[in-house]
């Protein structure tokens, strides 16, 4: 974009910032003026904000002193994560988590949005702060924005709206395939785990709800029978530690990158092996346990469990992992409230688990580990994808708005 003007972002938008009524006061929400958050954005498909999750009252309007903004202005957010953006498609206001650009002049805000989308990196770079990293309103009024005619930048903005709908929907449609993908992989696991690998066996009716029907030669067991629980404690606290979570079960913490409150010591932290099942006691409802795959301690607040000889952990593991089972395990935890039930042994022992032949569990769990190889590949080569999208995208935007792509103006 060869001699294009430049001009300090505060000639070119008019910059506020939002801010929000009192909570607690019922005159001041459930209105009709929109009112723009963090969060809104961060959800937003395409860049068009038509709508906000909530929205305040005239009185509410005016008790918090934020500022109305027309159609076209941009959306900036301001707190971590910097740098969001969107185009106002009706007249809002927002809280103090955004700044509000509006054009003094007549502008194409598309071809500014994009330039700032180009600029991400860089505004969160400014970003100061000590409990958040927050975008000062002089720091972004400061900014040097290029300003070419009305004309140029309506070309630019047509031509990304059009490449960035294609990779967008070419992106939507990856996005679509790894749902498929994970839903494949959920219903193998369930599948085999609970009715085996021949899909002729006889079935009967195991009597348990969660589980349904189940080959005939299978057993079911309360699980008070099939394991113990095990209160082993570290002396020394020098173990390995580990982690368990609902989306990857146990894990050891120095493979996940984990920003938590650590204890001063590890002593008397529970001791496990590889096989024991662990259970997060408070997280259990949201399916938070899994089988140890290394020796090592968990919290103190967690409990661990030795399967008995009749069954094998990694057949365990499968099995409790499936949602189905977080979802049966809470019929046996104890709370007042959903988010905070806590599954406890006398509650876990209650639990009936299939039980096929030793030399089954075995074979189920081996055809699971081959088929989730094939799909888990072909999940890492559409998230590659995606990845490369976005930079492309990424990388046309900044090219189309820096002039090194020479988009033709339309005469018309």
């Amino acid at each position: 974009m060869s001699a294009v003007d430049e001009k300090q972002l505060r000639h070119v938008f008019s910059v506020s910032s939002g801010a929000t009524p009192e909570s607690g006061n019922v005159e001041y929400w459930d209105g009709d003026i929109l009112w723009a958050t963090p969060e809104d954005i961060s959800s937003l498909v395409g860049y068009c904000l038509t709508d906000t999750r909530r929205k305040i009252t005239q009185i509410g309007y005016q008790s918090c002193g934020t500022t109305m903004a027309a159609p076209g202005s941009i959306v900036l957010t301001k707190r971590a994560p910097i740098g969001q953006l969107a185009v106002l498609a009706k007249e809002a206001c927002s809280n103090q988590g955004c700044f509000l650009l509006t054009p003094r002049h007549e502008t194409d805000t598309r071809f500014f949005y994009y330039w700032l989308c180009a600029k991400v990196d860089y505004l969160q770079v400014l970003g100061r702060g000590s409990t958040f990293m927050e975008l000062s309103t002089d720091e972004l009024k400061s900014l040097s924005v290029p300003h070419p005619s009305l004309a140029r930048q309506r070309a630019i903005a047509n031509y990304l709206d059009h490449e960035t709908a294609r990779l967008d929907a070419l992106v939507r449609a990856k996005e679509r395939v790894l749902g498929l993908l994970a839903e494949k992989r959920r219903a193998l696991i369930t599948s085999a785990v609970t009715r085996g690998l021949n899909p002729r066996a006889s079935l009967r009716d195991s009597g348990i709800p969660w589980l349904g029907k189940i080959p005939a030669h299978w057993n079911t067991e309360r699980s008070r029978w099939l394991s113990r629980e095990r209160d082993e404690r570290s002396v020394t606290g020098e173990e390995e530690m580990l982690t368990v979570s609902h989306l990857t079960g146990v894990t050891p913490r120095s493979e996940k990158d984990v920003n938590m409150f650590e204890a001063e010591t590890n002593e008397g932290y529970k001791i496990c092996y590889a096989g024991d099942l662990v259970i997060n006691t408070l997280w259990a409802w949201m399916g938070a346990m899994g089988v140890a795959r290394v020796n090592g301690i968990v919290s103190p607040a967690y409990h661990v469990y030795q399967p008995g000889p009749r069954l094998e952990p990694t057949y365990i593991d499968a099995l409790v992992r499936m949602p189905v089972f977080a979802q049966e395990v809470t019929r046996y935890s104890k709370g007042v409230w959903s988010s905070r039930l806590r599954l406890y042994p006398e509650g876990f022992f209650e639990v009936f688990l299939p039980v096929p032949p030793i030399e089954e569990q075995r074979a189920i769990i081996a055809h699971i580990a081959k088929e989730t190889t094939k799909l888990d590949a072909l999940r890492s080569a559409t998230e590659r994808t995606i990845l490369l999208l976005k930079e492309r995208r990424a990388a046309l935007i900044a090219a189309a708005v820096t002039g090194l792509i020479n988009v033709v103006e339309d005469d018309t």
